[in-house]
Parts: C-alpha cells; sequence; structure tokens
C-alpha cells in the first residue's frame, strides 16, 4: 500500500504534528512545542494506547474474534477503544464516572459501547471503577480487561511511537519534555525514550491539586495535596506500574486557574480548542522555560479538543460555581 495512505482507523493513529506556539514562544523566549494529539482519529493522545492495548491482547492470544473489551475510563481511553472494536469487530464495554462530563458519555454511546456509569469512588474502594471493570470482564468469555493503568502495553505504544516522533521533529533538540499523567503512560514512555536518546534532557511531570503524584516525584511518596480539581483523567493517588521506575526530574503543580487561564489563551492566542489537560501541560512547560532560560526548547503534549468539556470548561456559569473564571 501507497504509504501516504493509511490502513483503516489503525493505521492512522500517531505521527501527529508538532505545533509550536507562537505567543507563548515569544512571552518565554523559548521554543513552546505542542504535539497535537487532538489530530489523533479518535480525537484523543489516548488513541496510541488504546490500540496497542488491543494488538498486545490479539498478539497474546486473550481476545479471539468477537470478543469483548472492557475497560474503566474517564473517557478518553474509552473513546479510542470504541473506535478499535468498531474498526476490529469486537464488543465494547466501558465502566465510567459518573462526575465525567456528559459529551464524553454521549459519544461513547454513539460509538455503540454499552456504556455504565457508576459513583466515583476513590481507588481503595471495591467499587471504584476501574475495579467494578476487572470483576465485569472476570465474568465474561473471550473478553479482555484492558486495565489502561497497569497494562505496560500503554506506556509501550509511547515507547515506540511518540517518543520517537518527538525525536525526530525537533532533530533531537529538546531540553525538557513536561506532561500530566493519569496512568503514567505518555509520560513514562516519553521519558524512557528521550532519557535512551540523551540523559540531560529534563522530564517532568505536571500535576493538578488533588492528585499525590507531585510528591511522589518529589518527595517519593504519593501525598495529595490540595482539594479536587476540574480536570478530567490526570493526577492520580497511586503509582501505576506504567508510570512506576520512570526517569523523571522533576514536577510541578498547576492551580486549576491558571490552567484555564491558559487554555482560553490557547484558543484566542493561538487557535487551539482544546482541554483542560493541555491547559495544565503549556502552562506547566511555561514554567519550565522560565527555570530553564531563554534560547531552550520544551515540548509538552496537546491531548484533546475543548469540544469534550464544553459543558463545564467553556462555560461561565459552571466555572464561577467552582470560583473559577475565563
Amino acid at each position: 500500500m501507497d504509504d501516504r495512505i493509511c490502513a483503516g482507523f489503525a493505521g492512522a493513529v500517531g505521527r501527529t504534528p508538532l505545533i509550536r506556539l507562537a505567543r507563548f514562544s515569544e512571552e518565554s523566549g523559548c521554543d513552546i512545542l505542542g504535539k497535537a494529539e487532538f489530530m489523533n482519529p479518535g480525537g484523543s493522545v489516548k488513541d496510541r494506547a488504546a490500540l496497542y492495548m488491543v494488538l498486545d491482547a490479539e498478539r497474546r492470544g486473550l481476545l479471539g474474534p468477537g470478543g469483548t473489551v472492557v475497560e474503566g475510563t474517564a473517557g478518553n481511553t474509552g473513546i479510542g477503544l470504541a473506535h478499535i472494536c468498531n474498526a476490529r469487530g469486537y464488543r465494547c464495554v466501558i465502566v465510567i464516572p459518573e462526575t465525567q462530563t456528559r459529551e464524553k458519555i454521549d459519544l461513547l454511546r454513539t460509538l455503540g459501547a454499552e456504556v455504565h456509569t457508576v459513583p466515583a469512588k476513590p481507588y481503595r474502594d471495591p467499587d471504584n471503577y476501574q475495579k467494578i471493570a476487572g470483576r465485569m470482564a472476570a465474568d465474561m468469555d473471550n473478553t479482555i480487561w484492558a486495565n489502561q493503568f497497569d497494562n505496560t502495553a500503554n506506556r509501550q505504544a509511547h515507547y515506540e511511537t511518540t517518543g520517537p516522533e518527538l525525536w525526530e521533529q525537533t532533530g533531537g533538540r529538546i531540553d525538557a519534555f513536561v506532561a500530566a499523567t493519569g496512568t503514567g503512560g505518555t509520560l513514562a514512555g516519553v521519558s524512557r525514550y528521550l532519557k535512551e536518546q540523551r540523559r540531560d534532557v529534563r522530564c517532568i511531570l505536571a500535576d493538578p491539586s488533588g492528585s499525590g503524584l507531585y510528591r511522589y516525584v518529589t518527595t517519593g511518596h504519593p501525598d495529595v495535596v490540595g482539594g479536587n480539581s476540574i480536570t478530567e483523567g490526570i493526577g492520580s493517588t497511586r503509582v501505576t506500574a506504567n508510570l512506576e521506575g520512570s526517569p523523571l526530574d522533576d514536577a510541578l503543580m498547576i492551580p486549576d486557574q491558571e490552567a484555564v487561564t491558559t487554555v482560553y489563551r490557547l484558543l484566542h492566542a493561538e487557535g487551539l480548542f482544546l482541554g483542560s489537560s493541555s491547559g495544565i501541560n503549556v502552562a506547566a512547560a511555561m514554567h519550565v522555560a522560565r527555570q530553564l532560560g531563554p534560547g531552550h526548547t520544551i515540548v509538552t503534549v496537546l491531548c484533546d479538543g475543548g469540544g469534550r468539556y464544553y459543558s463545564r470548561l467553556f462555560n461561565a456559569e459552571w466555572l464561577a460555581g467552582k470560583g473559577l473564571h475565563a
């Protein structure tokens, strides 16, 4: 097949552009570069992990024709899995906290996934959405639990694709990579690859309030800092198998208001309609630029589009109810 033509949905995942954020770069004196993961065919960075987890299950003989993929998700991994299941002939069952945006829940159902919304519970609770998904999968034949948090095929996706793409797109000129994380897959996979190319590339975790990962990186213990964040799918109170042992140099905690302000600046100054994770990532990249000084290249991830958060992040009344403003 012509290498300019993708082989279905799976063939279109990855190879996303790297965008220089002109206004942010000008202000910082650095090149602030965003990996345009919202341009994946399923609309987010999670398409990579979803594809690799399914391919890994197929290779290992865990998922046969007509099988079922079950996953607990805050939305984007489930959306990626629903697309891939449609393309490869699998049934998709999603367990999602009812606190996630209506846009993502509706999209999952539109894609044909069987969606179970459940009350939001901490990971230690047996009725946490991930644990419910695991129990459901265990009771079904020809079924896998994708288990994105502890399935290291997630991390491998970014080690084999995202990291090499960034290295090639920058010609190896990366001084720092910064990203928020939930499962740990993107940050861990990219950091491992970049550190193998050049040990002095700084790899930095960006964290919202209410998460324990900032303290994990800075002190070794995942102690929670701050109250709940409005962000979805990032932050954690535990260290996942994907994140464990990753070569991270530092961590930053980004307040919700700074993330929201950055999201709106990305829209109005750069023309990019993005979600809250991208706001945290770019805000953290600016902090790193100030730490390093002018003339450096800082790379981050533009995770998904703003349309999945329209009723909240782009709703002034909802933001005001959270003590935030556009």
